[in-house]
């Protein structure tokens, strides 16, 4: 986490989470995909470190990664559109032992083709977790 420079989201986890309160609980700024600026809440946070693109994940992930400097852009809920465009370079899993059925939302969902990740470059085990990054093949 001490690499981590910018979040990328959607508007719908930005919803969910309520923009939260205007300071992520990382403490790094974010930049928000979305069709229309929420200009009440930008009003209402006049020095949040948000910043919402409305011309498409390409962009928004440029936008981080300026933002980022040599730090580190993660993003979560966009990660499938990331994978499809060839914007993201490591795909980190946390893998838990709980199974939990179908779910509501898969992390990826429908891929339009077949994405390949290579041998993970990270692993280590934790307390009932693991974590894991794999580096995207291109």
């Amino acid at each position: 986490m001490a690499s981590l420079g910018v979040l990328v989201c959607g508007r719908t986890l930005f919803e969910v989470a309520q923009g939260w309160q205007g300071r992520h609980t990382l403490d790094v700024p974010v930049v928000v995909v979305t069709h229309t600026v929420p200009t009440e809440w930008v009003d209402e946070h006049p020095d949040a470190p948000f910043f919402f693109v409305t011309d498409g994940v390409g962009s928004a992930i440029a936008s981080a990664q300026q933002l980022a400097g040599d730090r580190v852009v993660a993003g979560g809920t966009i990660a499938r559109q990331c994978l499809e465009l060839g914007l993201l370079d490591e795909v980190a899993v946390d893998l838990v032992p709980v199974v939990m059925g179908a779910g509501n939302r898969p992390f990826f969902g429908a891929l339009s083709a077949e994405v390949l990740l290579d041998n993970p470059t990270v692993c280590v085990q934790g307390d009932r977790v693991t974590h894991l990054v794999f580096p995207v093949l291109r």
